[in-house]
């Protein structure tokens, strides 16, 4: 009787989720709905029932095995999106969960080079809402907000949302080929499946010699039971949800003032999300040029950086460039000129001040004088040559503001401004950076990490010259193969999504170019 009455109180909750929010970026599991027991965000029928409600339809379900092809990370993540009845490959809680992923999509799918899954899968029975359209309840239609307040969105959002398998994981690094992979699974799925197995203990086994992951999962049934047929004969006495079907809360939003279409993609706490919300604000790279003919700026006169006796010389741009009081989220060296023989730094802020900063850095609040900050001219330990030591070299010195420190609550230090510069030591030149700090008060640096990747390329590779000049726009080569232009900036991709930098330094790869790597923290508003 008690093993019935498990069940039973499962199919109960199984029914109770229908129609409530849920929040796609969690696993598929019936802890993860929205709100109390049967506070439902869809309309259902609760007074006219027989064994369901009228809306509820309760169907028998099947056994079947199941196995993928090897697929790509998106095209995974798309065949998981497609089982949950969503569009895109936009990856869900689900899918990280089953392949133990980060939960970054750009760092997951830049680590992965195939995934595939075979698994068998007892199903019991499928419970659906039968009733169509879908509407809202009255009260989820008064809790939307009437315009854009990242507090109130955020709190919509927490309250209403928006088996046993083998999975491989297959590392950009390994050296098998599909065919190897495909017949490896193949083979693990005969025999953890057959009924003379021997028995495999459930968890991640990785070969690290191929960089392959396999993770054994099982979802329903007794844990304990190692066998895979003894297993499948307690699925019946322990079930549990092993399948979900989603319906975008924001396609049911039409007619409701205040309506919005923005899809949060990353998983966060309350706080966390109103901070990625109060970020959502467009970017842009200072300081702009100008590409309409005639409104070209006079080449400057700029000190210069030499590689070699007979080499071309590399001008050094001494601009300074200001954002204000708007959050620098990136940084990014570039080539200018008609020639394109200047090198200059940009800087990338947002547009506006978010509103949580509003209280602490707005115009009219004392902050005192910014400070620009560099490295010392006569510290040679840090000077690097760029390609020979009898001419130019690089200030490799890391520039931060060592005022802050996590968790002081006398205020933050954030990068507001930079400028490059070249320190005269005749044939031996030193380009230097220097950057602009503010203060912000009553905030305090939670976290900050360097990072030293380069992943995002030039903004001409990827067709955006918003901030580039003409010349730049164009990929030559010359001078370029000397400075790596690539773009260190974090956004609303990068989880949490409110990064701002507080730090950088320039350097010289092993290639012999100059580099620039950026310091990002988070702030506590």
């Amino acid at each position: 009787m008690e093993d019935n009455a498990a069940a039973l109180d499962t199919v109960q909750n199984a029914i109770r989720a229908l129609g409530r929010g849920f929040d796609v970026n969690c696993d598929t599991r019936l802890l993860y709905c929205k709100g109390v027991g049967g506070s439902r965000v869809i309309e259902v029928d609760e007074d006219h029932t027989r064994d369901l409600p009228v809306d509820v339809r309760c169907s028998q379900g099947s056994t079947k095995r199941v196995s993928t092809a090897i697929c790509s990370f998106h095209e995974m993540a798309e065949y998981f999106n497609r089982k949950a009845l969503l569009s895109g490959n936009v990856p869900l809680g689900s899918f990280n969960s089953a392949f133990s992923h980060t939960g970054s999509m750009e760092i997951d799918a830049s680590a992965t080079k195939s995934l595939a899954m075979d698994g068998i899968f007892i199903s019991l029975c499928e419970i659906q809402l039968v009733k169509y359209p879908f509407s809202l309840q009255e009260e989820v239609k008064r809790a939307v907000p009437l315009s854009w307040d990242p507090s109130s969105l955020a709190s919509f959002i927490k309250n209403h949302g928006t088996h046993d398998v083998i999975y491989v994981k297959q590392q950009t690094s390994s050296p098998l080929s599909v065919l190897d992979i495909k017949n490896y699974i193949r083979d693990l799925g005969d025999q953890r499946f057959s009924d003379n197995e021997v028995s495999t203990a459930p968890g991640p086994l990785k070969l690290k010699e191929k960089d392959v992951t396999v993770i054994f999962r099982r979802q329903g049934g007794d844990e304990l039971v190692q066998s895979h047929r003894d297993w499948t004969r307690t699925v019946h006495r322990i079930p549990d949800v092993i399948e979900m079907g989603f319906y975008p809360i924001t396609c049911l939003l039409d007619g409701i003032p205040g309506r919005t279409t923005s899809f949060v993609r990353s998983r966060y706490t309350l706080n966390e999300l109103r901070y990625f919300l109060e970020f959502q604000i467009p970017r842009v790279w200072a300081p702009v040029r100008s590409d309409l003919p005639g409104l070209q700026r006079k080449e400057p006169v700029c000190p210069f950086l030499q590689f070699s006796m007979m080499g071309e010389k590399l001008y050094v741009s001494q601009e300074q460039v200001l954002a204000g009081r708007r959050p620098v989220t990136g940084l990014r060296l570039s080539l200018e000129g008609t020639k394109e023989n200047r090198l200059c730094i940009q800087a990338q802020h947002l547009v506006s001040l978010p509103r949580i900063l509003v209280p602490h850095w707005d115009a009219h609040i004392a902050t005192g004088a910014p400070k620009w900050l560099g490295p010392e001219e006569q510290d040679s330990r840090w000077f690097e040559p760029v390609k020979w030591k009898n001419f130019s070299h690089v200030s490799t010195a890391p520039v931060g503001n060592n005022e802050t420190s996590i968790g002081d609550l006398a205020g933050a230090h954030i990068v507001t401004g930079a400028q490059l510069g070249v320190w005269n030591f005749g044939a031996k030149n030193v380009l230097f950076m220097k950057l602009l700090y503010l203060k912000v008060p009553g905030c305090s640096v939670r976290r900050s990490f360097w990072d030293h990747s380069s992943e995002n390329p030039p903004a001409r590779e990827r067709g955006d010259s918003s901030a580039q000049s003409s010349s730049s726009k164009d990929a030559k080569p010359g001078l370029s193969r000397f400075v790596d232009l690539s773009e260190m900036s974090k956004g609303p991709q990068d989880p949490p999504g409110h990064w701002v930098v507080t730090g950088a330094k320039l350097g010289v790869d092993k290639k012999g170019k100059i580099t620039l790597r950026v310091k990002y923290s988070l702030l506590n508003f």
